[in-house]
């Protein structure tokens, strides 16, 4: 969810084209360019017709394939008759030792039997073949935590030993998959849900939803048919599903059920997958190599500093649609345009988790040196920023002239609670692919220094002063919104990108949710949906920013690997408030008239109204990936629930995609 300033226009469709068959295509892997030139001759009326010389290859392959099926019989007629034991008993010879015609018809069949037995059972051991050597080739390039035999963590948690990756001369070696992001064995084992702790965590759930006395789950949607036209979707209204309000889990959710409810995302996928195809069409043909795209006035225009920031940030995502051919397309202008000595001030928030992580996701997939390389190169540019005196990190830096940190003049000149927090998963990252550990310590150092500032309900004020060696905080204001959000997300997720051995990310992590069930969480009226309001300056703000809506993820994400335990009390709290506040943001969505939902709420009237200086909505991406997590965790299609096509359909999407590389979340 990391950002909590998302642009509408960061991803753009563009009006639609039509492109000749004749335009110069760009090569895969080197940017080169090609030209169809063959032309098929034409005869005189205008149709395609064949010339003489195909003419003749044609009738030359029909006289081979005939004459060899003419050899072909004949052999097996005269092994028959010639090789002893193969002919059955019952077929009477004549006196010269020939076989009747009649006789060779039957034996031939029994011949053409058995020769498709063997045929079937070799196929079947060159799949079983194939099968275990994908598994090793996933296992290698992965850099899993399967053992060297190739067998995962055990059911129970215990993780494999990390000793499996192949070495310098291997065909499959490659140094940047030996990288691990901190993580033990257990972290991405096997890509199943029962190996490692991963595995025992998710049959933990799987045991509690798999409950007989539960009804059956009634609302799977059908196979979506691939000429399904989506734009006549009309949104169905809010106060449905009102048995999820709660967080309860109303159904039994089984192994069939999930296989069935991964076939209708699986049917999603190709229009999903067209949606993407349709706005990077747009981008490449108006803005390619620039910021955004603007999809109404079809202009390009650089309002990060000329980054390619779209381009960069839809890496991943190209490579995890397999769209192959535009991935590299972005690959060669990143390694061939892709410049940062021209760009002056930035958010150096804004340019990590969109430039910085999007260069070091696309080589987390492809593991081409060309984005390492970028990605250090911006790192070491944006790194300037913890030059501060506090070791607190400057909100701006000029990436130009790698210095001149500062802050935000609109922040009051203080550095921003959420941008403080939300750097440390990128540099840990990029510290581990390229070896220089000081973009680790610097940036978990400053991680600490907020842990030191930490109030003992868990709860941090948004503004923090970072000019003076001694950082404090210098207001009152507490949200899970708007400046707030992500470093209650990084404490978490750098727990677990860390193996689960730094006990201090984790303790930071269930102090502050035990702060915001203490203080934050609240009920609507009529209705009870739960959702977490802002405290501001000790009275309640009774608001929630879409933002808020990561809150479900994280508390699932939180719930699962507790330590105490998945049936401990305080996980199957956070359980249940996870489910029920990612109700309230899907009710966010189906109350709205367009069914889409707007930047944040008031919580009053019926339930909640939409704020009068928020009437819009700017790609946040906080509920679908709250969907994501919880639907990976529980299987429970309902996830999904009916939010607009977009939404629904790229939840079910990216859990199919995920699933398809063996991509689990990071246990």
């Amino acid at each position: 969810m990391r950002s909590t300033t998302r642009s509408s226009s960061n991803v753009g469709g563009g009006p639609a084209s039509s492109s000749s068959g004749n335009t110069p295509r760009i090569g895969r892997r080197r940017g080169t360019t090609t030209t169809n030139t063959r032309r098929r001759t034409r005869t005189r009326s205008g149709s395609y017709g064949l010339s003489s010389q195909a003419i003749f290859v044609a009738v030359a392959v029909f006289l081979f394939i005939f004459s060899a099926g003419i050899i072909l019989g004949a052999r097996m007629v005269l092994n028959a008759s010639s090789t002893p034991g193969n002919t059955p008993a019952d077929i009477d010879r004549n006196a010269d030792g020939r076989i009747g015609v009649d006789e060779a018809a039957v034996e031939i069949a029994h011949l053409v039997k058995d020769s498709a037995r063997a045929e079937a059972a070799l196929i079947k051991e060159r799949a079983d073949t194939l099968k275990q050597k994908a598994g090793k080739l996933r296992q290698r390039l992965r850099g899993s935590g399967a053992t060297g035999d190739g067998n995962v963590g055990d059911g129970d948690g215990n993780a494999g030993e990390h000793n499996g990756n192949p070495t310098p001369g291997d065909p499959f070696y490659n140094p940047h998959h030996a990288i691990d992001d901190y993580t033990g064995g257990a972290d991405e084992g096997g890509g199943n849900n029962n190996g490692g702790a991963a595995g025992g965590r998710l049959n933990d759930v799987a045991e509690v939803l798999d409950d007989p006395s539960l009804p059956a789950f009634p609302y799977l949607g059908p196979v979506v048919e691939s000429s399904h036209n989506f734009q006549s979707w009309v949104p169905p209204g809010g106060k449905r599903f009102e048995e999820y309000k709660d967080g309860k889990s109303p159904y039994r959710i089984t192994d069939d059920l999930r296989r069935q409810s991964d076939d209708v995302a699986r049917s999603r996928r190709l229009h999903i997958k067209n949606a993407m195809k349709h706005a990077w069409k747009g981008y490449t043909q108006y803005a390619f190599g620039q910021d955004e795209v603007h999809p109404q006035s079809a202009n390009g225009h650089n309002n990060w500093g000329g980054m390619g920031t779209t381009l960069v940030d839809s890496l991943d995502t190209l490579w995890l649609m397999d769209l192959k051919e535009e991935f590299w397309a972005g690959r060669d202008w990143v390694r061939d345009n892709l410049d940062h000595d021209h760009v002056g001030m930035v958010s150096v928030f804004e340019t990590t988790i969109r430039s910085l992580g999007g260069l070091l996701a696309a080589y987390d997939w492809s593991g081409d040196d060309a984005f390492l390389a970028k990605a250090d190169d911006l790192g070491k540019r944006l790194f300037k920023a913890f030059d501060s005196p506090s070791g607190l990190p400057w909100g701006q830096v000029n990436l130009g002239k790698a210095c001149c940190g500062r802050n935000a003049q609109w922040a009051g000149g203080n550095a921003i609670l959420s941008e403080v927090g939300t750097l440390q998963v990128e540099f840990r990252y990029l510290a581990r692919a390229t070896g220089k550990k000081e973009y680790a310590e610097k940036s978990d150092h400053a991680f600490a220094i907020m842990n030191d500032l930490m109030p003992k309900d868990g709860l941090m004020p948004l503004y923090v002063r970072n000019k003076v060696p001694n950082p404090s905080f210098s207001n009152n204001k507490i949200s899970l919104g708007a400046m707030g959000d992500s470093i209650y997300e990084y404490m978490l997720k750098m727990w677990l990108q860390g193996g689960k051995k730094e006990a201090w990310l984790r303790e930071m992590y269930d102090k502050s949710m035990q702060g915001v069930h203490d203080k934050l969480l609240q009920k609507s009226n009529p209705s009870g949906l739960t959702y977490f309001a802002d405290l501001n300056g000790g009275r309640m703000d009774y608001k929630m920013d879409h933002l808020v809506c990561f809150m479900g993820g994280l508390l699932a994400l939180g719930a699962v690997t507790d330590p105490l335990g998945f049936h401990s009390d305080r996980a199957q709290r956070d359980m249940k408030t996870a489910k029920a506040v990612t109700y309230t943001c899907y009710q966010m969505y189906a109350r709205m008239e367009t069914g889409i939902s707007p930047e944040y709420v008031n919580f009053r009237g019926d339930d909640f109204e939409i704020a009068n200086n928020a009437p819009y909505y700017i790609l946040r991406p906080e509920t679908v990936e709250s969907f994501f997590i919880l639907h990976q965790i529980t299987g429970d299609p309902v996830s999904c629930f009916d939010l607009p096509l977009h939404d629904c359909m790229t939840l079910s999407s990216i859990t199919t995609w995920y699933r398809s590389f063996n991509r689990g979340l990071p246990f």
